[in-house]
């Protein structure tokens, strides 16, 4: 096979791969908390003899996460939080820690603030933040505090990842990383509110756009290295 034509493939798996990653953020466009990805791209040589010549293909299995402050939005729901500023909500899920933008809480039966996934809200020592019996209503301060009928009763930890530690992205508004993450000092909450995507739909239906043509120049180069190749091996058996 051609060298242009193992530069161009790697180059079209990498439109595919941004293709993808621009897709879903075009469907968590208007889901909470979510987090803009993207594509890194980076060059990767191939030797091609002894002389020095090189063979230069597309590599882009990296992603970046863009963690740019969303838009507010105000419910009026006590148990609905936003932050504002660095930090994650930590939650516990069936396969390990979770952090997260995503702050729409409800209350399981046994009392526990919950996601609508299921996922157990966390506090400041990990442990799960457990509403008293008969609360009646529930404020949240700006530090975390939760107080019921006026009296503290918890606070919820805000976390992040460790420097030099990447988030992986993981259900929806979900990420892990490896090892424990870290407290966030001088958190701050916002009770009533939710915090958008931080998605920009033009931009992503722009770069979808872009993204289309580059694969599609692509693909009609590959089309016309193939009709060389088999008008050249035509020639040849003729």
């Amino acid at each position: 096979m051609d060298n242009a034509i193992y530069a161009s493939l790697t180059r079209q798996s990498g439109l595919m791969a941004e293709m993808r990653v621009v897709a879903n953020n075009i469907a968590n466009a208007s889901t909470t908390g979510f987090r803009r990805e993207g594509v890194i791209f980076a060059e990767h040589l191939t030797a091609l003899d002894r002389q020095g010549d090189t063979l230069s293909m597309a590599h882009a299995r990296g992603r970046m996460l863009d963690l740019r402050q969303g838009a507010m939005t105000q419910t009026n729901n006590n148990l609905d939080l936003a932050i504002e500023g660095a930090g994650f909500f930590l939650v516990e899920a069936p396969d390990g820690l979770r952090l997260t933008r995503a702050g729409a809480f409800m209350p399981s039966a046994e009392g526990e603030l919950m996601t609508a996934a299921g996922h157990r809200l966390l506090d400041e020592g990990q442990a799960p933040v457990i509403l008293p019996a008969g609360a009646a209503s529930v404020a949240v301060g700006a530090d975390g505090t939760l107080s019921s009928n006026g009296l503290p009763f918890g606070r919820i930890g805000l976390f992040t990842a460790p420097e030099g530690v990447d988030l992986t992205h993981q259900g929806g508004t979900g990420f892990t990383l490896e090892g424990a993450p870290e407290t966030v000092e001088n958190p701050q909450i916002r009770q009533g509110f939710l915090e958008d995507s931080n998605v920009d739909p033009i931009f992503e239906i722009t770069r979808m756009i872009e993204v289309q043509r580059a694969y599609e120049l692509g693909q009609s180069f590959l089309d016309r290295e193939d009709q060389r190749i088999r008008g050249a091996i035509t020639a040849m058996t003729r």
